[in-house]
């Protein structure tokens, strides 16, 4: 199965970005499945190296790496201007993303999830 994340929202003070990439990560581990992440508004922020939280809580960076590792992330390049991101500020393995890729990646999956 071919599923596709959308992820509206920054990496902390909801825990809706956590649980998408919870869900990515555990289906692009399991045999046939195919994943691709696209980070969006607030949620391009999840791909911003460099991330320190305290002692014991859950790290973004750390759980989108898990994904990229077996599929393939996405950031909406104007989303990352607008944030004052650069492409230098992406964790390995992230890019600086379109709307036109996002709309080849909507014809790709048999699933769409947004968060």
């Amino acid at each position: 199965m071919k599923t596709l994340f959308l992820i509206n929202d920054g990496p902390y003070g909801n825990e809706r970005s956590y649980n998408a990439l919870r869900l990515a990560g555990t289906l692009a581990g399991r045999e046939g499945n195919e994943v691709k992440v696209f980070l969006i508004g607030d949620g391009s922020v999840c791909a911003k190296s460099g991330q320190k939280v305290p002692e014991g809580y859950y790290n973004v960076q750390v759980m989108l790496n898990k994904v990229i590792r077996q599929g393939e992330v996405g950031v909406c390049g104007t989303c990352m201007t607008a944030r004052g991101m650069d492409d230098g500020e992406l964790v390995g393995g992230a890019h600086r993303s379109t709307m036109a890729e996002l709309a080849d990646w909507t014809e790709w999956a048999d699933k769409i999830l947004v968060f």
